[in-house]
């Protein structure tokens, strides 16, 4: 995963030592690959471990500096001022335990064009090639919270509506055939789950978008798309068909349920910024909660493991710095 350095600077508050960082983040288990110099920019090209999802962003890597060298977060800011109502619109998931919730906003009379620089720019220093404005934002999202976003041409979806299930769900067959993005048409298995119109299948989950409902220059009216689909299903169905997408690549690994309203409002402010579209409130279907996991440790345990003397005090500072909430119980903490 390639960081701009000065775009990771952006969410940090506080004085660092640049030149010792690549190696620090080395030592905190984030290897650094490669550091290339980009337009003046500093480039760390990151090598992320299949069990550190939550580092697969701007803000999980600034997250883990915070701790190394204690400074202060920066979360972006923004706010959306007001939001349209339409009830018209339908989002249903015919396989909850494959997709767990699914989020999606309406923004409308949208302007698509081409980026801006700082935008082409920053998505070109992380490896991302520039679309046009909307599909831009949704990638510099990704790279911004870990999160994968899509967006549809509202205009393009059959009967008003998406729903989310395999072929064998939603119409009682053994596969569907869908054209991605890429111009291939693919045949999906029958436990393979899509995004659907009322008619056809408009996305493979997870993986890509489809052909149908691309948003080009003559799109005027999007939906923008934020989910959570589990990991094991999206990773067969990007096997089976040999795609790999920045997208699969996070989904597969596990995103954070919790977070993804967040980058669907990011995205939908700077869509909004960027194009002077109407944004209409959060459709947001949630059938497949996950319950927060309790973790029971003994801070001996940890300096056995870690093979330092370091003092109880010092490991939840730590802890803390990394936004983990604890709690003391007895001679043990959660």
């Amino acid at each position: 995963m390639k960081i701009p350095l000065s775009w990771l600077k952006e969410y940090l508050e506080g004085t660092m030592d640049e030149a010792i960082l690549p190696e620090a983040l080395t030592m905190a288990g984030l290897e650094v690959g490669s550091v290339e110099e980009i337009e003046g920019d500093k480039v760390f090209d990151l090598e992320i471990t299949p069990n550190r999802a939550d580092c697969l962003s701007l803000l999980g890597i600034a997250r883990e500096i915070k701790a190394i060298f204690r400074l202060n977060l920066k979360k972006p800011q923004f706010e959306i001022k007001q939001a349209l109502r339409d009830d018209r619109f339908t989002i249903s998931i015919a396989d909850p335990h494959l997709c767990y919730r699914y989020a999606g906003r309406i923004i409308r009379n949208v302007k698509v064009t081409s980026s801006p620089e700082w935008l082409k720019l920053r998505l070109e220093k992380a490896g991302i090639r520039s679309i046009n404005n909307v599909v831009d934002v949704t990638n510099y999202v990704l790279l911004e919270y870990g999160h994968p976003l899509h967006a549809f041409d509202l205009d393009l979806l059959e009967d008003y509506c998406i729903r989310v299930g395999t072929p064998k769900s939603i119409l009682g067959t053994s596969s569907a055939e869908i054209e991605t993005l890429d111009g291939v048409k693919r045949v999906v298995g029958s436990e393979d789950l899509l995004i659907w119109d009322g008619k056809r299948p408009v996305a493979v989950a997870g993986v890509m978008g489809g052909a149908n409902t691309e948003v080009t220059d003559r799109t005027v009216n999007i939906l923008l798309e934020s989910a959570y689909f589990k990991p094991e299903s999206i990773r067969k169905t990007a096997k089976r068909l040999g795609i790999s997408t920045e997208a699969s690549y996070r989904f597969e690994r596990g995103t954070d349920i919790e977070n993804l309203i967040n980058a669907l409002d990011r995205a939908a402010y700077l869509i909004q910024k960027l194009t002077g579209g109407e944004i209409y409130e959060t459709i947001d279907v949630y059938p497949t909660k996950i319950p927060v996991k309790e973790i029971s440790f003994k801070t001996d345990r940890i300096r056995k493991f870690i093979g330092l003397e370091i003092d109880d005090r010092e490991i939840l500072e730590i802890l803390s710095e990394l936004d983990i909430e604890v709690k003391k119980k007895e001679d043990f903490y959660i």
